[in-house]
């Protein structure tokens, strides 16, 4: 009971709630499910009635004389919970909850919520809503919500968050003439939501993308895992509402202060590879460009049009969208100007002019997209009448039959141009009526192709331990939460920075003023002096702040200056001592790195330019943890500060771009693992000749109680799991290190490959394989470890790294099962590493709680059925193939 497949594509379905009359939900309800009489056995259910429209009527879904798939509650509120006990009592599969009156309406309404919820955990029944209008399904020719809109089939899956909101857009597009493969309303997402509809639409061969108007993401663990699995493939584009909510919370951080609910959400969509669109007419432009293929390789836009104004309204809306017009060849260039008009523009935007036939529009088309120099080509046209407006829109469609590069089509104008945009429409050519949506559209498509690229680039290898000694860094917390601080002690901090690796400028915490003198003496003069107190976080509007200290004599007066003034300014002001550090001679860039607990996402990271003015000028990114180098570096591309950065400024030299990349990975790794950290801030990073270092850092405990706060529960992207590597040896005494892969191992991967005999490509990939390309090996490499499992086994030979053999273990989005396969290297056959790999991935399925994994196996790979049924798999034959499953549960 609870399958997902079976409550969408349902055999049996059960109306609860049908009714006669006319215009109630019941009866709505009832005529759109008639629709689909011919596919489904459908089942009035109203115990006030003997039958509704011409069917017998059953007065409880237990009565039923067929197992239902699906049931449609259109009861009230108040009888909705001994309803959906019922139908979990008659196994049904799921239901959907178009009643109202439950949350949305106060705690009367929230009790009954949680009523249905207690009945759907135990029982495992799937519910859609309570509160939404429904779902329909328009290739199978289901509509199970009470909209008067019945869309036609189409490749868009459609999922709304808010009732009202999706039927309105839904009646547009309908209007529109656009099709669906699902619409769905989530209503309170009592239990299924975004994620689990990414998950089914994701493997919906009839949905090419996926559309979202989301409010709140629910779950965000569950969103980011599916969206992660599926952007790549199919693009999902989402309008999220609540943009600038009413009052920001008071923060203890500059982190806190700066890195709102809203850019938190794009940051997620951007690690997540989905696009944010501003307007509802976005999400269906939107849909409609990134499933056409193929993406632009970049952002230089090539025009050909036959009137100029058009054309230069089109080339500064690249501009203002941060694309470029392209710069044509010269080839390109000596070739129109061998063919077109002397009076051509010879440039781009290509204008063919108003006499323009349609020889001259196929010449002008072909010339630019064959040009190395155009990613992508926009043609506009405005009737002149040289020719009807569909012959030109006929030789547009021939002149780009190969497709190799993105074509939009502008055909302005109104009636006369119809028939054009059917012709454009039927050969998957986006046209738009304005060169300025156009242009808007190819920059979602610029952005969407850049993410993907950025998010799956091979990282390289930086020199960051991922086991750093921090048992130490582990006690100092859990003392800090013991006496009930709110922050870590600088001396605490230091602690934290130095475990980690992430470079600071010299300093010390002193107690007494000789200490201070000893510390001053030890790291050269100048100095600084910073009070050091839980109760004052930002020293500088304290006033706790002395620069420039030369000498003892000078350091003796400032250091009581300093406690006497913090003494009248903060009286109540706890003091843990005064904090003398290394005062830098020159300061390139002053830069922020910080984290803060988001509700929704757990753990954020903001990176950007810092100092005093961070909050005023308020430059800065988001990401999510954990990162690694390519994803560091993202964060800091995003930001304004890091062209200055990369190329230097004026007088200050590039900073050291591989060690903040370092810096970043560091700072997320300490972030991953203490997930009682609430904030942090290190402020300023300053750069100095290029080297980037620590001037002042404060770290802020979560009050949550230490026990409340899960292992990783802080995180909605599983880091990489550092508890499966484990050390091993081979029959033969060969020492190898078994490990999950990682992104970084693609190369390592590749050779693996392509070493593997001829044999043994063909029973593990069905086929013999003696290359992979970058998108394949990402496939295998950049995993979701909360999904997918993967473990090599690496082995040094000759001051190499090499791999031995792979094992990896695929789970649905239940985690109920999952898909194993695994492959030895030919000369390390027979020396027990298949056996080994397999085994922890059992284990690892066992601590997910995985109910049976299984293997598909070539018939004649005779080697494997028998490995198989040693490790106790029962082995079947299948169609072609042979079937081994090994039951956990």
């Amino acid at each position: 009971m609870g399958s997902l497949e079976k409550m969408l594509n349902p055999k049996v379905i059960a109306a609860i709630g049908a009714s006669d009359v006319e215009g109630s939900v019941g009866q709505i309800v009832m005529k759109n499910l008639l629709l689909g009489k011919d596919s489904r056995t459908i089942y009035p259910v109203n115990p006030n009635r003997v039958s509704v429209m011409g069917l017998p009527c059953h007065p409880k879904v237990t009565d039923l004389p067929k197992p239902v798939d699906f049931a449609v509650i259109a009861t009230p509120a108040k009888t909705v919970p001994g309803v959906i006990e019922q139908c979990a009592e008659a196994q049904v599969e799921g239901v959907t909850v178009v009643s109202a009156g439950f949350r949305e309406i106060g705690q009367e309404g929230a009790k009954l919520e949680e009523e249905i919820k207690k009945i759907q955990s135990k029982s495992g029944i799937r519910v859609l809503g309570p509160n939404c209008v429904g779902l329909i399904r328009p290739h199978i020719n289901l509509n199970a919500s009470f909209l008067r809109d019945n869309p036609t089939p189409g490749e868009i899956g459609f999922i709304s968050q808010s009732g009202a909101l999706g039927s309105a857009i839904l009646n547009w597009a309908v209007s529109r003439r656009i099709g669906f493969s699902m619409f769905a309303s989530l209503g309170s997402t009592l239990d299924i939501d975004c994620g689990d509809m990414i998950d089914y639409l994701g493997e919906d061969p009839n949905t090419k993308s996926i559309i979202i108007y989301m409010e709140d993401v629910h779950n965000a663990k569950k969103f980011m895992g599916a969206a992660r699995g599926f952007a790549k493939n199919k693009p999902i584009i989402v309008i999220k509402g609540g943009k600038y909510p009413a009052g920001a919370k008071a923060a203890s951080s500059h982190t806190g202060a700066l890195a709102g609910d809203f850019l938190i959400y794009e940051a997620a969509f951007k690690r997540a590879g989905v696009v944010r669109v501003d307007e509802i007419a976005d999400l269906f432009d939107c849909a409609e460009v990134l499933q056409s293929k193929p993406l632009p390789a970049g952002s230089r836009l090539g025009i050909v049009t036959n009137a100029g104004g058009p054309a230069v309204l089109a080339a500064d809306s690249i501009i203002d969208h941060g694309g470029q017009l392209a710069d044509l060849s010269e080839k390109s260039l000596q070739f129109l100007n061998a063919n077109l008009p002397s009076y051509w523009s010879h440039g781009n935007p290509v204008d063919v002019l108003g006499d323009a036939d349609t020889k001259r529009y196929e010449l002008a088309v072909r010339t630019c997209l064959a040009d190395k120099n155009v990613d992508a080509l926009l043609v506009i046209h405005t009737s002149q009448g040289i020719a009807p407006t569909a012959d030109f829109a006929e030789t547009v469609v021939k002149s780009c039959s190969e497709k190799r590069k993105p074509v939009f089509a502008v055909w302005m104008g109104e009636g006369n141009v119809r028939e054009a945009r059917e012709l454009f429409h039927d050969n998957d050519i986006p046209t738009y009526p304005t060169p300025e949506e156009a242009v808007k559209a190819y920059m979602y498509m610029c952005r969407y192709r850049r993410n993907l690229d950025s998010l799956y680039e091979t990282p390289t290898e930086l020199a960051v331990d991922i086991f750093p000694p921090i048992s130490h860094l582990r006690l100092a917390m859990q003392k800090a939460i013991d006496v009930g601080r709110k922050a870590l002690t600088l001396t605490d901090v230091d602690r934290f920075l130095d475990g980690y690796g992430i470079p600071r400028v010299p300093g010390s915490l002193a107690g007494s003023l000789d200490q201070a003198q000893m510390i001053a003496s030890e790291i050269g003069y100048p100095v600084i002096l910073k009070i050091a107190s839980q109760d004052i976080l930002h020293k500088t509007d304290a006033e706790g702040i002395i620069l420039g200290i030369n000498s003892s004599e000078s350091l003796r007066t400032q250091y009581q200056n300093l406690l006497e003034r913090i003494g009248k300014t903060n009286p109540e002001a706890r003091i843990d001592g005064v904090y003398v550090q290394k005062m830098l001679s020159k300061v390139d860039f002053e830069l922020i790195i910080g984290s803060k607990k988001d509700r929704d996402f757990g753990a954020v990271i903001l990176f950007g330019s810092g100092g005093i003015g961070v909050e005023l000028f308020r430059d800065f990114s988001i990401g999510l943890p954990p990162l690694n180098q390519n994803l560091a570096r993202r964060i800091m591309e995003d930001t304004r500060i890091y062209q200055a950065l990369n190329k230097g400024l004026r007088n200050k030299q590039p900073a050291d771009m591989k060690s903040l990349e370092e810096i970043l990975v560091r700072f997320s790794n300490m972030i991953v693992d203490f997930p009682e950290i609430a904030e942090v801030d290190i402020n300023p990073l300053a750069v100095s000749n290029g080297k980037p270092s620590t001037l002042d850092a404060r770290i802020i405990i979560d009050p949550t109680p230490v026990d409340r706060v899960k292992y990783l529960s802080h995180l909605i992207i599983m880091p990489y799991p550092t508890k499966y590597v484990t050390p091993w040896r081979l029959k033969d005494g060969t020492d190898v290190t078994i490990r999950p892969i990682r992104p970084e191992d693609e190369a390592m991967e590749l050779e693996f490959v392509r070493g593997l005999s001829a044999e043994t490509s063909r029973f593990r990939f069905f086929q013999v394989i003696k290359d992979l390309q970058h998108d394949a090996l990402v496939r295998f490499c950049n995993i979701d470890y909360d999904r997918e499992m993967a473990l090599i086994a690496e082995i040094q030979e000759d001051d190499k790294k090499t791999e031995a053999g792979v094992a990896r273990l695929i789970l649905d989005p239940s985690n109920a099962h999952g898909e194993i396969a695994a492959v030895v290297a030919d000369k390390h056959q027979g020396k027990g590493l298949g056996t080994k790999l397999v085994d922890m991935l059992i284990d690892f399925a066992r601590e997910k709680g995985v109910e049976s994994i299984y293997g598909i196996i070539m018939p004649d790979n005779l080697t494997m059925i028998r490995f198989c049924e040693k490790l106790g798999f029962t082995i079947r034959r299948i169609p072609d193939n042979v079937l081994a499953e090994l039951k956990l549960k």
